[in-house]
């Protein structure tokens, strides 16, 4: 079957793609674009000869793929293998070959029957190009989606592309190839992706094992380029691909005219670049054509090019409108000369350097390689020896162009600076002195490549330090935290006092946690504790230490620990709290409860939680009572409250307390949507399942509704952080509808939940298996009564296997879960015609009930009636009718028992259950 799509536009581009989501800002420019892939174009090798650097340009594959062979089987392997999606992280500095090797690894699985499709970040340069994309999956045996500079973009935008419905086609393999300098900014991503079904790696694509073979492939290839033969000299002694590229480029040059090639990296540079100044100057001097720009006008725009990068049409007139390219004694502000519009600039500009993608509008495409560019940022700035002119205008196109086209200038700037020792301390770093906010402008990239420079001054790094905001930037974090490890690294350089390691360490433990490297911001904090505890007693401090120290350990998966600790940190502010009572240490001792709380009931000691939980609340009505300002913390505390009254069989009181949350998230987020939509959302799937509980499934579904429409909207802006409540929400909708006896609804509902929490829990299974677990547990149970008996079956025995694994690990927490699902299993295995197997599934989960029930018996008095009724079918099925009559009778003293604390729940369960016992006593003649 064909796809098909119309595209048109009144004015302007119109954009479409078949198979896929299209992400755009509220201005309809895109977020990113996807295209099919593309193969490497054939380019005319005289083309290729008038400016060398074309031919190291990845785009034309002038050089055939050698050399990577165990990293392309590595790739295959990887794309064959595993969970349905996958993401990996390719880094290695520029030039190392990661373009080449993702090309080659994309072409072989396009020719092997795989949908290939590339991402380009969009926001501020590309547009879309006319028509649409087929993108659709049908037929193919995945789909592979390849991103360059994922480290360049914003987590928000990359977290936007990992949802989209490209990738999570249903039994349809997903593979996503992320390509970069460096791995900064990948736990960040990674932990991204915790919320997606995704499994995650990454790769470093090291120095090449047999350079001097690469070496000579390359000197090959460009001698057929130039119709020449190759000279016999030995290789050079150079490790990163593209500079044996470059090195085997111009031997071949260099012979082809008549010169002497240099001898080092640096000499390479500037051979290249002084080709190009040859080409513009031979263009200009033909005068018998278009072309009609100066070369020094050209070097002004290519340098301009280097720093903005390919820009819309508009963006580039203004770009070049400023850069006095009247002449070489112009000042960079002067006008352009008579003739020289900024149209014939740019036009001349694309001659020399046509954009990668015509069809997208952009001029200014920059010289590539991007080292190529870098290096010609480097020389044409003054204050290096190189045999290189450097240009007194320069300076001034680099502070204006610098603030608008920060992402990229600053990262580039700041790479060059690796190489080039002038280039910091004369340009960049004056520069960032000056206005220390581009650096963040610049992006968490940036952050992560000036934190690497070792000349960059300390003074300068906390000037921008001290603009980071004060909560987390997900955008940002990555690169936040390589600068505050920078910082606090060279501070303790000199002075390693406990004074500075407690400070330095802590700031870093807040910062590395942001940005997803948990296990190093627990070690953090550790060392923080140990130097605080090194100095003379300071309560409140130490305090501080402990709480963080609690905060990462249970981010890192060890609640028992945080218990004790957090406990400890809690003590302490309520003696603080106690002997100088002011709204600091109040506030701080009520929030230590509240995550004490937390802690406890994850651990499933729920009675302690609910104690704790009580008095972290009144603590909050106190404070709140003095300073409003405090209510959102307050319904934080109810809504945990309300959690711990609940898992202890307390429907109604718990109803009360989330209903009071409620209203006060109600409230905030009448104010202030984007910060407490989320946290209300929360507490209507909260207040739906109490009110379930007792029996008000109508109040129930509409919370549940309100929930998913609430959650939805706040998923498609940010998919990381709230898939995980949607698919509660959902799961808990699915619930409600099933009681309503909209069993399609509840099926549809709770399949998408489990496909979420599949995608979640294959990024971190401890995290999300219990969330999942109880999904596809609901799914098994409304597939069997939907009449989809196979299906339910396979729900069914995934359901459990996921809680055995959680039951082995905690089993006090999770016994009762797994009991769900094995009396969930044991229905579903009957219709299979395997009944001895069912009635053994439902006799273990009646045990475990009986051991939950013993110790909360509030909360498990009606599941273990319920499933005591199910052994009882299972006996009277298999004709045992004296067995079944004993556990069905058991199962109505206990509901009898229970029923006058929630007689709405408990009215349907004992009219079943009365019927069943009927039937036992007539067939055993009673």
């Amino acid at each position: 079957m064909s796809a098909e799509q119309h595209v048109t536009a009144h004015s302007g581009y119109a954009y479409g793609v078949i198979g896929a989501n299209i992400h755009v800002f509220g201005d309809g420019s895109p977020v990113y674009l996807l295209q099919n892939w593309r193969r490497a174009p054939a380019a005319d090798p005289e083309w290729l000869r008038e400016l060398p650097s074309r031919m190291l340009n990845a785009r034309f594959e002038v050089v055939p793929f050698t050399g990577r062979d165990a990293e392309l089987a590595e790739l295959r392997a990887w794309r064959d293998r595993g969970p349905r999606l996958a993401v990996r992280w390719l880094h290695a500095p520029g030039g190392q070959g990661k373009t080449r090797l993702a090309a080659r690894f994309a072409d072989a699985t396009q020719d092997e029957g795989w949908r290939v499709a590339a991402a380009t970040h969009g926001p501020g340069s590309v547009q879309p190009p006319p028509g649409s994309q087929d993108l659709t999956t049908e037929g193919r045996d995945g789909v592979l989606l390849v991103v360059d500079y994922a480290d360049r973009w914003p987590l928000t935008h990359l977290t936007w592309l990992f949802g989209n419905a490209l990738l999570h086609r249903p039994g349809v393999r997903a593979r996503v190839l992320l390509l970069a300098r460096t791995a900064d900014a990948w736990p960040a991503v990674r932990a991204s992706l915790a919320n997606l079904q995704a499994g995650t790696s990454s790769m470093v694509l090291e120095d090449l094992p047999d350079g001097p073979g690469m070496y000579r492939a390359a000197r090959d290839a460009f001698a057929v380029r130039y119709g020449v033969t190759a000279a016999p000299e030995p290789p050079p002694p150079y490790g990163l691909t593209l500079a044996l590229h470059m090195a085997a480029l111009v031997s071949v040059d260099a012979r082809a005219h008549g010169r002497r090639p240099p001898a080092d990296l640096a000499g390479l540079t500037v051979y290249l670049l002084d080709r190009e100044h040859l080409h513009w100057g031979t263009l200009f001097a033909r005068g018998d054509g278009p072309y009609a720009t100066p070369p020094e006008a050209m070097n002004r725009a290519v340098f301009a090019a280097a720093l903005t990068g390919a820009v819309d049409r508009s963006t580039g007139t203004a770009v070049v409108a400023g850069l006095g390219t009247g002449g070489a004694t112009e000042g960079p502000g002067s006008s352009p000369a008579p003739g020289l519009s900024p149209d014939r600039l740019l036009d001349d500009h694309a001659f020399c350097y046509p954009a990668a993608e015509p069809q997208h509008g952009t001029v200014l495409e920059p010289l590539y390689p991007d080292r190529l560019a870098e290096d010609f940022l480097a020389l044409t700035l003054p204050g290096h020896g190189a045999d290189y002119p450097a240009t007194a205008w320069a300076p001034e196109v680099t502070a204006r162009l610098l603030g608008p086209h920060a992402g990229r200038a600053v990262t580039f700037l700041a790479a060059a600076a690796q190489r080039w020792p002038h280039l910091g301390p004369r340009h960049l770093y004056p520069l960032l002195t000056a206005d220390p906010g581009l650096a963040l402008a610049a992006g968490g990239a940036a952050l992560s490549t000036l934190a690497a420079l070792d000349d960059i001054p300390v003074p300068l790094l906390s000037a921008v330090g001290e603009r980071f905001p004060v909560h987390r930037h997900v955008d940002l974090d990555a690169g936040i935290a390589a600068v505050t490890h920078r910082i606090v690294t060279e501070l303790l350089a000199l002075d390693d006092g406990p004074a500075a390691r407690a400070t330095g360490y802590h700031r870093l433990s807040i910062r590395l946690s942001h940005a997803g490297r948990l296990d190093e911001a627990l070690e953090a904090a550790r060392l923080a504790l140990a130097a605080q505890e090194e100095l003379p007693e300071d309560v409140p401090a130490l305090a501080t230490a402990l709480a963080r120290l609690g905060n990462c350990l249970a981010l890192t998966g060890r609640p028992e620990e945080a218990v004790t600790v957090t406990g400890e940190s809690a003590a302490l502010f309520g003696r603080l709290a106690e002997a100088e009572p002011t709204a600091r240490w109040d506030a701080m001792h009520a929030g230590l409860l509240n995550d004490l709380a937390i802690w406890l009931s994850l651990l499933g000691r729920h009675q302690e939680a609910l104690a704790v939980g009580e008095r972290s609340v009144a603590d909050w009505r106190r404070i709140v009572a003095a300073e409003p300002v405090h209510e959102e913390h307050l319904a934080g505390a109810l809504h945990g409250l309300g959690n711990y009254l609940s898992s202890l069989g307390r429907w109604a009181e718990a109803a009360d307390v989330t209903g009071e949350a409620m209203r006060i998230r109600t409230r905030l987020a009448e104010r202030d949507p984007s910060a407490h939509e989320p946290d209300l959302a929360k507490s209507l799937v909260n207040q739906a399942n109490h009110l379930a509980a007792q029996g008000r499934r109508a109040e129930a579904l509409e919370l549940s509704r309100q929930a998913v429409t609430v959650l939805r909207s706040l998923a498609r802006a940010n998919a990381a952080a709230h898939e995980p409540d949607l698919a509660l929400a959902l799961t808990s909708l699915g619930a409600d509808l099933a009681e309503a006896g909209r069993v399609a609804e509840a099926v549809d509902a709770t399949a998408e939940a489990v496909a979420i929490g599949r995608r979640l829990a294959s990024g971190n299974l401890a995290a999300h298996s219990p969330g999942l677990g109880q999904s596809v547990s609901n799914l098994a149970f409304f597939l069997l009564d939907a009449g989809r008996p196979a299906e339910a079956l396979a729900a069914a025995e995934e359901a459990v296997s996921l809680r055995e694994r959680l039951y082995a690990e905690r089993p006090d927490q999770h016994r009762a879960d797994l009991a769900q699902s094995l009396s969930n299993l044991g229905m579903c295995l009957d219709p299979a015609g395997r009944r001895a197997e069912g009635l053994a599934a439902t006799r273990r989960a009646v045990e475990l009930y009986r051991a939950a029930h013993a110790g909360n018996p509030a909360a498990y008095a009606f599941d273990l009636a319920r499933v005591l009724n199910n052994l009882g079918r299972f006996l009277a099925l298999a004709g045992r009718w004296e067995e079944a009559f004993v556990s069905v009778t058991e199962a109505i003293a206990l509901a009898e028992r229970s029923a006058a604390a929630n007689p709405p729940a408990y009215g349907a369960l004992l009219e079943h259950l009365r019927q069943t016992r009927d039937g036992c006593l007539r067939m055993l003649g009673r």
